[in-house]
């Protein structure tokens, strides 16, 4: 059943035109009045919705189901991952939804080859959310990954943190999936250096504000397949 995201509450009983993106994507598929779609607002759960109108540019459902469908992860990871070159954090940005985590906080790193300016940044971010919408239409979530603003790496470690941060460093003893098996589920974020990884200043300050540093094994692995790794790697070991 196709399925799309609706930035606006829903409701059994409700009729609604579609957005217009919407509406000409189900043009484009070819579906028909009386065909069933899925939507879902992106805070939990989705609804069954019936094509009961189709025009040139417009099209109409009524929502006539609600299923309370969960598949999010039982303990809340974020990827905090330094921005690397070209279309990279795109595909770092697809991929980390569809394994599942509930935010995504980008780094302009030291040696981050992007540079971007506050209003390429917001343009920047506004991509983004577009491909955390679609990868969660494609893979099932109905809940929506946060995504923050961009930050440094110093102004993002100087902001408190509930969540118990994790820096991935080719140069740790021991291992995430070495620690995991010792200790419960839990909130992580996950901290991902950029090309080059992060440099020996900010590895120092992620630790003195408390970060734990970890490896991935004996190979030094690229930053977008880096954090895609250790996400798998912690699911490996806690499930989900």
């Amino acid at each position: 059943m196709p399925r799309f995201y609706v930035p606006e509450t829903l409701e059994i009983g409700l009729r609604l035109a579609l957005p217009t993106a919407l509406a000409h994507h189900v043009q484009v598929l070819r579906l028909q009045v009386g065909d069933v779609i899925s939507l879902f607002h992106g805070d939990g759960g989705e609804y069954g919705a019936s094509i009961i109108a189709i025009e040139k540019k417009q099209v109409s459902v009524e929502i006539k189901t609600f299923a309370p469908t969960e598949i999010e992860l039982p303990y809340a990871l974020t990827l905090a991952q330094a921005l690397p070159e070209s279309s990279k954090m795109d595909w770092i940005i697809e991929k980390a939804v569809e394994l599942g985590v509930a935010g995504i906080q980008p780094l302009a790193a030291q040696r981050s080859v992007q540079k971007l300016s506050a209003e390429r940044a917001e343009k920047r971010f506004t991509h983004w959310q577009g491909i955390i919408i679609a990868a969660s239409e494609q893979c099932g979530r109905n809940r929506l990954a946060r995504l923050a603003p961009l930050a440094s790496v110093e102004q993002w470690l100087s902001q408190q943190d509930l969540h118990k941060r994790v820096l991935l460093s080719p140069r740790a003893e021991t291992t995430l999936a070495d620690w995991a098996r010792h200790h419960p589920p839990q909130a992580l974020t996950l901290m991902i250096g950029p090309e080059g990884g992060f440099s020996s200043q900010e590895e120092d300050l992620a630790l003195a504000h408390g970060a734990l540093a970890f490896g991935l094994g004996p190979r030094v692995l690229r930053t977008e397949t880096a954090g895609l790794a250790a996400l798998a790697s912690l699911q490996a070991v806690w499930g989900g």
